[in-house]
């Protein structure tokens, strides 16, 4: 695959910074009903979602006969507050002060016939961070589903209250990886609590030269027109996103960032940029369609951001399309990506995989 080089560095800033950025097959296999039939994890569907009064609503839909709900502090809890049992398909109202105030809390699903399933609202609640939420609670095309409490998305950390990095630590938090530019991160540096390792994947990072897979002008009049036909609001992030995909710079970013999320064995991690929507959105869309989640959900976490941000504009799915065209322009297809592009090899998903996927 050829890689060009763009004379001048004026072209490539303005593409890549601020506002206008302003083996065998890698990715999961599609579902076959065997393997669904054969998922230790029997639920097809389950949310948890926690009410504005402070109670919780639960749902999920089964083949078992019952489910017997838990609450729980901690994903990896098997004892906690009884809260019922009710069919296999069903739902559970938690009532305002039924549980008291904890870090977070998470739901045990233990069906009568097969494996349980933890579920939690995905916000941890922080004000000064709306954006921070959990990537996990997705099943995949092949009956797993992803873990939560492992891995969660931001926008920038850098105005967190002392009560808020203690929510952190009490969610085990012990890696945050950045994917902001230098600017932005000596404008506004993250305040972590004390043990939480900091890492840097600048996504548009110069330091591996000004370099593309692809013709530059030609992916930005693409993107161009792409965004003028779909009716982008913004087309510089019509641009950007592709570029997210050939600028070679961002490929060190996403790979480190997966081998973060990977190998970090010793608690959870996050990772960001300032909104925690864009270049955050096309990682969280990386690692996720890695783990086999489906489009159409992966889309649907995406455009969580105008909700989560209060800005109903905030992200347009046509954005992540385009990032998605440009990985089939360049590479043919995601796996192609992901071996090529990111230089992900095949260990590295599997860890991923074995990490944050249920049995």
């Amino acid at each position: 695959m050829r890689t060009h080089r763009i004379a001048g560095a004026v072209l490539a800033t303005a593409l890549l910074t601020g506002t206008v950025m302003a083996p065998a097959a890698l990715a999961a296999p599609p579902a076959t009903a065997s393997a669904v039939a054969q998922s230790a994890v029997p639920f097809t569907a389950a949310t948890a979602t926690r009410t504005a009064d402070g109670g919780h609503t639960l749902s999920w839909a089964s083949p078992a006969g019952s489910v017997t709900v838990t609450a729980v502090t901690s994903p990896d809890a098997t004892t906690g507050t009884a809260l019922g049992t009710a069919p296999g398909t069903g739902s559970l109202t938690v009532a305002p002060g039924t549980l008291p105030e904890a870090g977070r809390w998470y739901f045990r699903l233990v069906p009568d016939s097969g494996s349980p399933l933890v579920v939690a609202d995905r916000s941890l609640g922080l004000a000064s961070a709306r954006n921070f939420r959990d990537i996990g609670g997705y099943r995949t095309t092949d009956g797993h589903w992803v873990r939560p409490g492992l891995v969660y998305r931001s926008n920038k950390l850098s105005g967190l209250t002392d009560a808020e990095q203690q929510r952190l630590v009490s969610q085990k938090l012990t890696l945050d990886v950045d994917l902001r530019n230098a600017q932005e991160r000596r404008d506004d540096p993250d305040r972590l609590p004390a043990g939480v390792r900091y890492q840097v994947a600048d996504v548009v990072s110069l330091a591996h030269g000004i370099r593309f897979h692809d013709s530059a002008l030609m992916t930005l009049a693409e993107a161009v027109a792409a965004g003028l036909f779909s009716g982008s609001s913004d087309l510089g992030q019509s641009i950007g996103y592709p570029f997210m995909v050939n600028f070679v710079g961002a490929d060190y970013a996403f790979r480190d960032l997966v081998t973060a999320v990977a190998t970090n064995t010793s608690g959870a991690t996050v990772f960001h940029c300032s909104a925690g929507k864009d270049r955050t959105g096309w990682g969280t869309a990386v690692l996720l369609t890695l783990l086999g989640v489906p489009r159409a959900t992966v889309e649907a976490d995406f455009l969580a951001s105008n909700q989560y941000t209060g800005d109903p504009k905030a992200v347009e799915l046509s954005w992540l399309r385009a990032a998605y065209a440009e990985v089939d322009q360049i590479y043919g297809d995601f796996d192609t990506y992901v071996r090529e592009g990111l230089k992900l090899d095949a260990a590295t998903v599997a860890a991923l995989r074995a990490k944050l996927l249920t049995d």
